[in-house]
């Protein structure tokens, strides 16, 4: 079976084969890719370190010693996940790794589609979606107005939308990876990132959250970042009591009071010895309101801050609507019809 380009391999309706070790697979990998590894981790690392003290030809002998005792239970896994016989298979480079499992799956009835370049392309392709240039509407407010559950609202009404902290399994706070699934790691957030991108129209603008350059620890694409900040941010107006009783249940009686204090301990350095040791004291007590009111005080004046480098710089921030949830706003705030 031939090698098949990357944009008609990532068509193909069936299974995806990671053939790398473990480690790599964890480290990042086509979002939807089945992990099959050839080796694991402490056999790649003893297979690499013949190739570079010895020779080539002993790292192959490794390998294939390696390789011989795997054989059947790897070919009885590949059927389970692909009863059809027929899947999508590479490993870093299309190298050696995704030809022997090719051969093997070859040997055992398999349809074999092998990515020319195998992983490193496709994170090249990544990296290529990533720097493109894309236009955006911005959804702003201070902490706990509802950011997330409206543009989830945009979303269901059509709207294009781009969920950053969703992808990023973190709200961005202190607080933000409290409850959350665990975090991708950098390289799985690009990845899954760049499959969001090319899912929006790529000639119109779509929505995003407002978010400073890091959500939890995962960085934004430099130019991502550079856009949203650019790009007209639409204000959400909402009442600080409504904002308390929000956070207040959402970081309320249902988390670990461990977590809580933690995300105020780092955040003391910046609201200070007292409002720290009220704020520890308020969840000790099972006084969530007022624990958010002491933490928000800090969030709202940070907020402030960003609201004025965007005015400073010139770029449009303007009251949000109800009326975007059937019109995508222009540059004045006016309606226009969105055609996705």
């Amino acid at each position: 079976m031939p090698r098949i380009p990357l944009t008609d391999f990532a068509a193909l309706p069936y299974p995806i084969l990671d053939v790398r070790a473990p480690g790599e697979f964890a480290q990042g990998h086509q979002p939807g890719a089945i992990s099959l590894p050839l080796f694991s981790d402490e056999e790649r690392a003893y297979i690499g370190t013949a190739y570079k003290r010895v020779s080539q030809e002993q790292a192959v002998h490794l390998g294939l010693k390696y390789f011989g005792p795997k054989m059947a239970n790897m070919a009885k896994q590949a059927k389970k996940i692909a009863p059809g016989r027929e899947v999508r298979l590479h490993c870093w480079r299309g190298g050696m790794r995704s030809q022997a499992v090719q051969w093997l799956l070859e040997l055992s009835g398999f349809t074999v589609h092998l990515l020319d370049g195998g992983y490193k392309a496709y994170r090249q392709a990544v990296l290529a979606t990533l720097a493109q240039p894309r236009q955006w509407w911005v959804l702003g407010g201070p902490t706990g107005s509802g950011k997330t559950e409206v543009l989830h609202k945009l979303a269901a009404a059509g709207q294009p939308v781009l969920d950053l902290e969703g992808l990023a399994c973190h709200k961005g706070s202190s607080f933000g990876g409290i409850g959350q699934p665990a975090a991708p790691t950098q390289e799985q957030f690009e990845n899954n990132l760049a499959v969001a991108l090319a899912q929006l129209p790529a000639h119109a603008p779509a929505w995003l959250e407002d978010e400073s350059r890091q959500i939890g620890r995962l960085v934004l694409p430099g130019n991502l970042y550079d856009e949203l900040r650019a790009a007209p941010c639409y204000v959400l107006d909402t009442s600080r009591a409504e904002r308390i009783t929000r956070l207040a249940a959402e970081y309320g009686p249902t988390q670990d009071p461990a977590l809580l204090g933690a995300a105020i301990e780092r955040l003391s350095k910046r609201l200070g010895g007292l409002a720290t040791r009220d704020a520890l004291a308020a969840v000790e007590a099972g006084n969530f309101e007022l624990m958010v009111a002491l933490v928000l005080d800090y969030y709202d004046k940070a907020y402030g801050y960003g609201m004025e480098q965007r005015w400073v710089a010139g770029n449009p921030v303007l009251p949000f609507s109800e009326s975007f949830f059937d019109a995508a706003p222009t540059a004045n705030g006016a309606g226009s019809t969105v055609n996705n």
